[in-house]
């Protein structure tokens, strides 16, 4: 679909007062002092205090300022006006300094109209991308030298598996998109969207892993993981953290993975295409 961009931006302009008041985001927790990153995530990037950081495709902030409160210089970017509007919303009430950004992540770089240590993109952002190689190179040149990008995201296999047991390979790996939904609900509950069709795009490991590389960066660890943040499938068992996995008595599979890449430190070969 040419529009797509048009499209799942007035989706996500719907979703976004569904998702403020969910309980799934809990905004009223993270304002009384609720980190919303994940354990995995924190261990994974490290010490952030000092550090500049972007979170690409950001929502209403959560994650952002939660890097924030760990002393991170931090900027969100969104496509969604509704969403950075409550983004700066909330950091105001929180009394956390971060600045938010209306833009399509490719435009990133003019928009944002500087450099970071850190590139951040949270859950469930890349389906809703159609070039990866675009996306890396944006990314690449959103970069300090020296600096990295830290991805974490749902696993693509998990997404070739059946919604009932995940246990019977169902949809195709190899089928990128788009992917049309016409769907009446968000994630978070039962409230009906006013904008209710969606255009998403799969990415395979190996096309992701691909573009950062040919961005320039350098690929520090991949790390596949067992546990995921919702009931991707009805049999998995809630466990610690609010994560969720299979049954002790069934194979494990990957449900997320995580990477890290890093700028050389003599300037980023993407920058500038």
């Amino acid at each position: 679909m040419d529009d797509y961009l048009q499209v799942n931006r007035a989706n996500w302009n719907a979703r976004v007062p569904i998702h403020i008041t969910s309980d799934f985001y809990d905004v009223e927790g993270f304002k009384a002092g609720r980190n919303a990153l994940r354990p995995f995530e924190l261990d994974e990037v490290g010490e952030v205090s000092g550090r500049s950081l972007v979170h690409l495709q950001c929502h209403f902030g959560l994650d952002t300022l939660s890097w924030a409160r760990l002393g991170a210089q931090v900027t969100g970017l969104d496509f969604s006006e509704a969403a950075i509007g409550h983004a700066r919303t909330i950091a105001a009430e929180c009394g956390i300094p971060a600045r938010f950004v209306t833009a399509d992540v490719n435009d990133a770089p003019e928009a944002l109209g500087e450099t970071y240590d850190i590139v951040y993109t949270g859950i469930g952002a890349l389906i809703w991308l159609p070039d990866l190689t675009r996306w890396a190179e944006t990314v690449a040149a959103l970069l300090k030298p020296g600096g990295f990008l830290y991805i974490a995201e749902f696993h693509p296999f998990a997404e070739t598996l059946d919604d009932e047991t995940g246990t019977k390979i169902t949809y195709d790996y190899f089928e990128r998109g788009p992917h049309v939904w016409e769907y009446p609900y968000t994630y978070t509950g039962s409230e009906v969207l006013e904008h209710q069709t969606s255009v998403e795009f799969r990415h395979g490991l190996g096309e992701i892993v691909s573009a950062v590389t040919a961005a320039g960066l350098r690929v520090e660890f991949l790390h596949e993981h067992e546990h995921t943040l919702f009931r991707r499938f009805a049999t998995l068992v809630e466990s610690d953290s609010r994560t969720y996995r299979k049954p002790g008595d069934e194979p494990r599979i990957p449900l997320m993975f995580s990477l890290r890449a890093s700028a050389g430190d003599g300037g980023n070969p993407a920058a500038g295409r």
